[in-house]
């Protein structure tokens, strides 16, 4: 059922019209990682025979990343890529199951980390890629390698017309050069730039540098139990239910 949409919600701002960039946060926006990860979690307990709730480790591993890229962030480590961080974050999340990493052999663990590149898009969004694409340029601002959302963008049918974000900046979300730096290397400025995100916080780093701000409703990015992001918590210039919403609102 199409959600009824508030006069805000149905408003496009003024600064919308001047983007000629789309810069996409992906994992939760774009993919679908919890359902993805798990299904390459449970394949990998199947394999060796453990009892793993694959949603659960899907939880713990995701629960992770932030405060691994902050040691980044932070200065206090140098820049890695996100692959190396979620393979850390893999291992640790073995350990504290009680498992011993040292009984899986090196191609088992990077297989189940490079379940970070068979991620399945949300239904709406290759067809709202592919339709915006016909007018504005559009690209990833990721935390992920240029690598990894590479392989993603080749497994999910992502019609990216290049990869930008972290890896081109060495730094990560919401760090003000990931965006600046994939905005200048787009060829475009903040004020011709918008941010399309299902996370607030995204977004209001975006805001804070002069990008406008796309807000996409994914309630179930987290599960069915999810309590954050359920809503918008700013006037952001786009508020919708999906992708496709988005290009019908643009004139795409």
């Amino acid at each position: 059922m199409r959600w009824q949409l508030s006069q805000r919600e149905c408003a496009v701002t003024s600064q919308i019209h001047a983007v000629q960039f789309l810069g996409f946060d992906t994992f939760g926006t774009i993919v679908d990682w919890r359902t993805g990860v798990a299904r390459a979690v449970n394949s990998f307990a199947s394999e060796h025979g453990l009892s793993i709730d694959p949603f659960d480790f899907a939880d713990r591993w995701r629960a992770l990343y932030q405060p691994a890229m902050e040691e980044v962030r932070s200065g206090r480590r140098g820049w890695v890529a996100l692959e190396v961080l979620h393979r850390e974050n893999l291992e640790t999340v073995l350990r504290t199951m009680g498992l011993d990493v040292a009984a899986f052999d090196d191609q088992q663990l990077a297989h189940v980390n490079r379940a970070w590149e068979r991620l399945d898009p949300w239904p709406d969004s290759v067809e709202g890629l592919r339709r915006l694409k016909k007018r504005y340029t559009i690209a990833p601002i990721s935390n992920g390698s240029i690598a990894g959302m590479t392989e993603l963008a080749r497994f999910g049918g992502l019609p990216w017309q290049f990869i930008l974000g972290a890896e081109i900046t060495r730094t990560y979300k919401p760090q003000p050069q990931t965006y600046l730096g994939s905005v200048k290397a787009a060829g475009q400025r903040p004020k011709t730039s918008a941010m399309v995100a299902a996370h607030n916080s995204d977004l209001s780093a975006a805001r804070a540098l002069g990008m406008a701000t796309v807000f996409i409703r994914r309630p179930i990015e987290h599960g069915p139990d999810q309590t954050t992001d359920l809503e918008p918590e700013d006037d952001w210039d786009i508020i919708a239910q999906n992708l496709i919403e988005v290009a019908e609102r643009l004139g795409c």
